[in-house]
């Protein structure tokens, strides 16, 4: 496994998400669920808006351009209109640091 640094543990508040852009991956949502880090890809597989910009609900994260919503720990579908699940990262945190763990 390849890990690729998204962010700094202190760059996502509780409740937040943070858009990341980093070489080797398309862009991708951080969570910050009460301490508990998460990533997803931040394309919506419904439509091309963007996760980071949605809303969270527990461990739901709305779309914000249509309402469609994830489970933000495995990415698969809970509420229409999306259908297709998004990608969701295995994260290590060392150092105070969010790597992504990816196949290389």
């Amino acid at each position: 496994m390849e890990k690729i640094l998204l962010c700094r543990v202190d760059d996502v508040y509780a409740g937040e998400i943070l858009r990341v852009e980093t070489d080797g991956l398309p862009p991708v949502a951080v969570y910050n669920l009460d301490g508990a880090f998460f990533a997803t890809d931040d394309t919506c597989s419904h439509s091309q808006a963007w996760l980071s910009q949605g809303f969270i609900d527990g461990d739901i994260i709305e779309c914000p351009l249509h309402g469609g919503c994830f489970e933000i720990k495995t990415g698969q579908p809970v509420e229409p209109p999306c259908t297709e699940p998004i990608r969701s990262y295995d994260l290590v945190v060392e150092d105070g640091a969010i790597y992504a763990l990816v196949e290389p």
